[in-house]
């Protein structure tokens, strides 16, 4: 039959494989036609490019090939999938798979998973390919194919084979192809096919993932995890990861790759001990023991990569120790805290057990534990006010972090502890839990499907590097001398210190920024106390915070911070700020390209440490959230990502942009205080160029924060760029005179506001008092000086000079950028430059040796000759003199 006859047929069947289809379900849709005669072929979506082309422009004479808009879904009676048996692999074909009138027709070969299709018909073997099963139906049934036909179905075995060479070949692989063999396969296309050329643009990704890898020893198994970005799909992705699989000689591999607005996954492994099927499949992916994918929508590639890594924690069935399961910092209480208090941690938390301690850094003991019951039963007998010291339980078993598994669980379950410290030289590096224990053990034994990792739990392993040289080069001495001295310093006191955030980042981007941003895994307090003695500087601590700034004598100034987490009760809140790791320290951080950190203590100086992907999105020149309710936890970070984006160059990435468009709509800027609103929107009015930021803050609907009647206009963007050019203007002068650039952007901002519009703009975001006159009153009266003057040009010097001598600098800029008379703007320009610095020589004092009686007639008096200065009259001393005793006469 003709395709356009099986088109128009009322029991249609179909047979369809799944999304980025390769050789092996290729094979296996051609061969399932021979099955099923009157079926039609339909591609779920996308091919690989190599295999377009392949069967395009030679084989296509062989299928019954039709496009999935062509198919009236209402005519389909019979489904057959091959190599699939996934709902969400199969695209819009899956929308019919409810009907209870379709048949399903299954022939796959991957291992079974939860969310498996049930078919009417299921042939399913564990081979190698899936055209195995269906090579060994045809042969069976002596159902008769071509050369060309053999020749597909055989490439379909070499490849998903790996030529033989993967550990899910099975016999029945050799006994199909050598069936194929004798009905004519050609093993010269298979091998060209096989062993295809790789494109330039294909060695360049490939020399990524290189240099992108990073090596996991989880539980004694050394696992590759990689990731790449480019900005359109490469075909051959999975290729190319087996073909790094052997340059490298991996035994697992995890590429990550961001091809456009998807994620794709691709996993291979060689050993037993890794099951890449399981540990793609909670991803929506599946595969097979020793292959795997994955293609993921609406997720960052650190969201994707941190849940990686959590799956890998938990699937790897190998010898676990205690500093790989436990989970960090451990959360304690001191042993003098009420009851009631500890109640509300273990709910903050979400955990049923604390640690109690007492003292505090490195003088911290450790006395036992307390329970959820125990602190509940206390709350019931009204002893919420008794210190938990009363009620804790002083027997606690502990293990160090090397301890392994079977050491773990016989102190749990011998001591009937629930809470289990890993502890390193008398300090708590963590805890395992008895619930911990007991999803390892159920683990070790079957695969369950997996949860979306807490967003504040703690990241998985960095990326490292030493940049000690390229320090060395970038940065001047003095910057290079004091940041090791902060490492000797932190060494001595037993802390881990970190040059983090904007320092860093700059340092990449090749800008310049001395603001030194140092985090210290400890106490940030103490150390600045000490640093600043060994540097004879002063700080000022906020205790608050667990931060302090550290004063040099010449007034260079250093942040000093604790490594600390953040939580937010609600959404827009101001954060809870407590103690942490520095790895925590940085996924509480806005962007991954703030995520940067260098070491600084000395036997690690200068190695960064990079958990976030922030190189790669800083090469890419990409703005990204860490994590999905980002913006909803502090929606400040919206303005500040458009500040980044612009003053960088770079783009906001799609998922990001996504998620402020919620934010948006979801209005969460409502609970933002005014100040914090402004202090973001006055860092923006500092940029070189603030135009395109207000562009995009329009784009994104977000003036309306400001205020709800603060408009866009063509007008206001032409406002802007002559603000700019009238600041550039100024700044050449070099006059050395203090202004503030923002003001006069803001002025701008509101011009069309009218006073009442504007007051309550100023209360909205909290001005500062010392303001408003600027933007209330004064801002009027410019303009009204403004009109005047367009209206009665040309002015003498004189009258020029009294209309503008009461503005401030930011007005007396405004009013230029404002103007469109060029006479107006020539004007105020000659008034800033000349007129407003012109004074008479002539003093009280010359007055009263001209024997004139001190009085009103002094102010008439100099006034007059300051006139006649201003419009050109007086040039030198003895024309003032001169012109003053004519004056009074």
């Amino acid at each position: 039959m003709t395709k356009k006859s099986l088109l128009s047929k009322k029991d249609l069947t179909v047979i369809t494989t799944h999304i980025n289809a390769d050789f092996d379900a290729l094979a296996s849709m051609l061969a399932a036609q021979k099955l099923y005669p009157d079926a039609l072929v339909v591609f779920p979506g996308s091919q690989e490019k190599n295999l377009r082309n392949f069967f395009i422009k030679s084989m296509v004479y062989l299928f019954n090939m039709a496009e999935i808009k062509d198919i009236d879904f209402s005519d389909l009676k019979r489904l057959v999938l091959v190599d699939t048996r996934q709902a969400g692999r199969i695209g819009k074909l899956a929308s019919v798979l409810q009907r209870p009138d379709l048949e399903i027709h299954i022939y796959d070969h991957h291992p079974p998973a939860a969310n498996d299709i049930s078919g009417h018909l299921e042939v399913h073997q564990l081979t190698g390919a899936t055209i195995t099963i269906l090579a060994e139906i045809i042969m069976e049934k002596g159902i008769e194919i071509s050369p060309d036909e053999a020749t597909i179905m055989c490439l379909g075995i070499y490849e998903d084979t790996g030529s033989f060479t993967f550990p899910s070949t099975t016999e029945k692989d050799f006994k199909a192809a050598a069936f194929l063999l004798s009905k004519g396969a050609n093993l010269n296309i298979i091998s060209s096919l096989i062993s295809r050329e790789i494109s330039p643009e294909q060695i360049g990704l490939l020399n990524d993932m290189i240099q992108a890898a990073t090596r996991y020893n989880i539980n004694g198994v050394e696992v590759v995890i990689t990731t790449v970005t480019t900005d359109n799909y490469v075909s051959d992705f999975a290729f190319l990861v087996h073909k790094m699989v052997k340059m490298e000689n991996i035994d697992a591999i995890f590429t990550i790759a961001r091809m456009g607005d998807k994620m794709y996954i691709v996993a291979r492994s060689r050993i037993p001990e890794v099951d890449v099927g399981a540990i793609v499949t909670p991803l929506g992916g599946g595969g097979h023991t020793f292959a795997a994918s994955a293609t993921i929508k609406g997720k960052t590639l650190v969201q994707i990569e941190h849940e990686l890594t959590e799956i890998l924690y938990k699937k790897i069935r190998s010898r676990s120790r205690a500093k790989d399961l436990m989970s960090s910092p451990a959360i304690t209480v001191d042993a003098n805290v009420p009851c009631k208090e500890a109640a509300e941690l273990l709910t903050r938390y979400n955990i049923n057990a604390l640690l109690v301690t007492e003292g505090q850094n490195s003088g911290t003991k450790m006395l036992g534990f307390i329970t959820r019951q125990i602190i509940e039963k206390a709350l019931f007998h009204l002893l919420g006010h008794i210190p938990v010291r009363e009620y804790m339980n002083t027997e606690l078993a502990f293990v160090k972090p090397a301890a392994e598994l079977h050491e773990i669980q016989e102190k749990i379950i011998e001591n009937k502890q629930r809470v289990l410290p890993v502890i390193d030289n008398n300090v708590i590096k963590g805890v395992i839990t008895r619930t911990d224990l007991l999803n390892i053990l159920v683990r070790q034994t079957q695969h369950k499907s997996q949860e979306y990792p807490e967003l504040l739990k703690e990241p998985g392993h960095a990326r490292t590097r030493n940049i000690a040289r390229f320090m060395k080069e970038r940065l001047s001495r003095r910057i290079i001398d004091i940041l090791k001295s902060i490492g000797r310093k932190a060494e001595e006191n037993g802390f881990d210190a970190y040059i983090v955030g904007g320092f860093v980042r700059d340092l990449f981007l090749y800008r310049a920024n001395e603001d030194l941003d140092i985090v210290i895994e400890g106490d940030g307090i103490f150390f600045a106390q000490e640093y600043a003695k060994t540097v004879k500087a002063r700080i000022h601590a906020y205790e608050k915070f667990g931060t302090a700034v550290i004063i040099f004598p010449d007034g260079f100034k250093i942040d000093v911070a604790s490594a600390r987490m953040e939580y937010y009760k609600f959404p827009a809140a101001l954060p809870t700020v407590e103690m942490s790791s520095i790895k925590l320290d940085l996924f509480r951080r806005d962007f991954t390209v703030n995520t940067l950190s260098i070491q600084l203590n000395p036997d690690k100086f200068g190695t960064l440490i990079d958990f976030f992907g922030a190189q790669k999105d800083l090469k890419g020149k990409a703005i990204r959230v860490l994590h999905n309710l980002s913006f909803v936890e502090d929606p400040t970070r919206v303005f500040r990502a458009i500040r980044f984006e612009q003053r960088f160059g770079f783009t906001i990435g799609k998922l990001t942009s996504g998620l402020i468009a919620n934010a948006v709509k979801m209005d969460f800027f409502r609970r933002l205080s005014g100040r914090r609103v402004f202090s973001e929107l006055r860092q923006i009015l500092e940029e070189e160029n603030p135009t395109p930021a207000i562009i995009r803050l329009h784009e994104y609907d977000l003036l309306h924060v400001i205020h709800p009647s603060m408009t866009f206009t063509k007008e206001l963007v032409d406002l802007f760029n002559l603000v700019k050019k009238v600041l550039s203007w100024h700044d050449l002068l070099f006059l050395e005179e203090f202004y503030m650039k923002w003001t006069v952007y803001f002025i701008a901002l509101i011009r069309l506001c009218d006073k009442e519009t504007t007051h309550e703009i100023c209360r909205r975001i909290e001005l500062a008092p010392r303001y408003l006159d600027i933007f209330i009153k004064e801002r009027f009266e410019a303009d009204r000086c403004l009109y005047w003057m367009e209206r009665n040009l040309p002015l003498s010097n004189s009258t020029l000079y009294h209309q503008l001598k009461g503005f401030r600098v930011e007005l007396a800029l405004y009013m230029m950028a404002a103007t469109k008379s060029e006479n107006v703007k020539k004007s105020i320009s000659n008034y800033f430059t000349h007129l407003r610095h012109i004074q008479p020589s002539v003093t009280g004092k010359d007055l009263i040796k001209m024997g004139f009686e001190p009085g009103p007639i002094f102010k008439e008096i100099l006034q007059a000759a300051l006139d006649a200065k201003l419009n050109g009259r007086l040039k030198t001393r003895n024309d003032e003199l001169g012109f003053v005793k004519n004056y009074v006469q």
